[in-house]
């Protein structure tokens, strides 16, 4: 049960539920709008009906207006936007200190309202929460460098992976996770419409947020090819579900380095399509 309901002390019957409605299941023919017989399992669950009513006189899940967030009268403006995805910059250094535990729920609770495919809001944050966690998952990842490259596994176009484990092991560099104080990883169930753009695209949010607080972030291929590829066993002890996809690994913590402007741009791409 979807739990449709209407206050029709509240209801104005202006249409806006039903016509809103993705999926067309919403009646608005009816003295008070409801859910066409039959058609409670085709919602998708995007709530655009409680969010449209002017009245707030809707709820649906259990989800009650409110105890939502009103639509601001003023938004950021675009020159700022603008601004914060030109000068944000990949961050390689990092203080040496942890994040509040709740200030990082406090971002990827809000990065969880990012969109997905068909709306199943199925992205998994997998995060560490301190230095002492992340050295664990770091000992995983060169140690299973190590194992591989002894058995002759490691594919040759991944080679230089073993060059990085041993500067870790002699020499304590640690190119892998920049000596980052948080490292977080997204990953998304195979069966969804579309796991790895879903990620990328909460990994995306986080980011964006992360960067207003003064938090920086670096984009980590490296560390995905060891979880996917060189030692995909490490995805389960760290909790990541088999029937997962991986989509990304973000390092993040408070940025050892200040950068004084943005770079400028090679250019855009731009094909305008005209049939």
């Amino acid at each position: 049960m979807i739990d449709f309901t209407i206050d029709k002390q509240k209801c104005i019957k202006c249409g806006l539920c039903s016509q809103e409605c993705p999926v067309l299941i919403i009646d608005g023919k009816t003295e008070f709008p409801e859910i066409k017989e039959g058609k409670e399992s085709q919602c998708i669950k995007c709530q655009h009906c409680l969010a449209v009513c002017p009245t707030a006189a809707l709820s649906i899940w259990g989800k009650k207006p409110e105890d939502s967030i009103p639509v601001p009268s003023k938004i950021p403006a675009p020159q700022e936007i603008e601004n914060l995805i030109k000068t944000r910059r990949s961050v390689r250094k990092f203080k040496n200190e942890e994040l509040d535990k709740d200030f990082i729920y406090k971002l990827l609770d809000t990065a969880a309202y990012a969109p997905t495919g068909h709306n199943k809001n199925s992205v998994l944050f997998s995060v560490t929460q301190s230095k002492s966690e992340l050295s664990k998952l770091r000992d995983l990842v060169y140690a299973g460098i190590k194992r591989a490259n002894e058995a002759g596994t490691l594919p040759e176009r991944m080679a230089f992976l073993s060059d990085l484990q041993r500067l870790w092991d002699s020499k304590k560099v640690d190119v892998l996770f920049r000596d980052a104080p948080h490292v977080l990883i997204a990953s998304s169930p195979k069966n969804v419409a579309s796991p790895d753009a879903d990620c990328h695209i909460a990994l995306s949010y986080f980011e964006l947020l992360a960067n207003t607080y003064g938090v920086g972030t670096l984009w980590n291929g490296f560390i995905k090819m060891v979880l996917t590829v060189v030692e995909p066993e490490i995805k389960a002890l760290i909790g990541i579900p088999e029937d997962h996809v991986l989509g990304y690994v973000l390092l993040f913590g408070k940025p050892a380095v200040k950068y004084a402007r943005s770079i400028q741009s090679e250019g855009l791409h731009l094909n305008s399509i005209s049939l």
